[in-house]
């Protein structure tokens, strides 16, 4: 379901629930797919204050990607505030800009960094609030073999060469899972396909940093500006193959000339081309006994709108 950009996701966050259940005092939450029952409560995630629908293509490659560098930290609170589409009690519901990291480095602009000033400005007092992460919508450079399937593999985080990645383990032992390897699970959907890219949709169905980038690399279909796992993609003569994970350093995508002329990207361009992960559908339970379940989209970020455009990907 993209072409994927990963690290750094927009899309609907809830404040006030965590992964495995509720929990008392707030959190914030990424949409997340899952089975719900009974009379659905749906809404449309928008930015306060604006009900325009973003205007046919233009020159600018990455349209609505939030610039960190022009922002202060007072700054990066208002936009969040303005990005609050429904608040109750304390759940808070916000569509993440596009361009903001959920986590980084100390003295790094961050969605967990502002996290305390959010809850002050949105009148939560001292409640910690709490960053939870689902379901979402990529474009992926490649298409999967299948229209529908899971994806399973046991993973483990090591740092190498100064950054924390993520690594694919092969037939983990009990000691690897002891060690911190984790099972991990995603459901994928294939929405559309062409210009050998394709629209997936994913569900993860368990909670591991990058997972869904991963996977998809797993798929050898790694998500469209996936700078960090896509290089673990090789190609001969056509014929795409995994390279090694613990040797292959992270380096920024490489575009095929055919994938830059459908995007109107140049090389130097694409290298700063976000990521292409977004998350898109929460369904929340009642919050109240007989309270009717509550459906959540997070509409796509323009940049990601425009290159769906662009490859000719048209949502069901």
């Amino acid at each position: 379901m993209r072409t994927v950009p990963a690290p750094e996701m927009g899309g609907c966050r809830v404040l006030g629930q965590v992964w495995g259940g509720w929990r008392r005092g707030p959190g914030v939450r990424a949409a997340s797919r899952a089975a719900g029952s009974g009379t659905e409560a749906r809404h449309q995630l928008r930015h306060r204050g604006s009900s325009k629908r973003s205007g046919p293509l233009g020159d600018q490659p990455f349209p609505g990607l939030l610039q960190l560098e022009n922002l202060s930290r007072e700054g990066l609170v208002d936009a969040l505030r303005a990005a609050v589409v429904d608040q109750k009690g304390p759940l808070v519901t916000l569509n993440k800009p596009p361009g903001l990291p959920v986590t980084g480095k100390p003295g790094e602009l961050t969605l967990f960094s502002v996290l305390p000033e959010l809850s002050q400005s949105l009148g939560l007092k001292d409640r910690e609030l709490q960053v939870v992460q689902a379901s979402g919508k990529a474009i992926t450079d490649g298409i999967p073999a299948t229209s529908e399937g899971n994806i399973q593999a046991a993973l483990k985080l090591e740092h190498i060469d100064g950054v924390d990645l993520v690594i694919p383990v092969k037939s983990p032992s009990r000691k690897d899972f002891q060690e911190g390897v984790k099972s991990t699970l995603s459901h994928f959907h294939v929405v559309a396909m062409g210009s050998g890219c394709a629209l997936v949709q994913l569900q993860p169905l368990t909670v591991f940093p990058s997972q869904l980038q991963v996977h998809m690399v797993l798929q050898l279909c790694p998500v469209l500006g996936d700078h960090t796992y896509s290089a673990r993609v090789g190609t001969v003569l056509g014929q795409r193959f995994l390279l090694p994970a613990e040797s292959t350093k992270p380096q920024r995508q490489v575009l095929d000339e055919a994938l830059l002329r459908r995007l109107r990207l140049t090389p130097s361009q694409a290298a700063q081309l976000p990521l292409h992960l977004h998350l898109h559908c929460l369904h929340l339970p009642g919050m109240r006994p007989r309270e009717a379940p509550m459906k959540l989209l997070a509409p796509l970020p323009p940049y990601f709108s425009r290159n769906l455009q662009c490859l000719g990907l048209h949502q069901q």
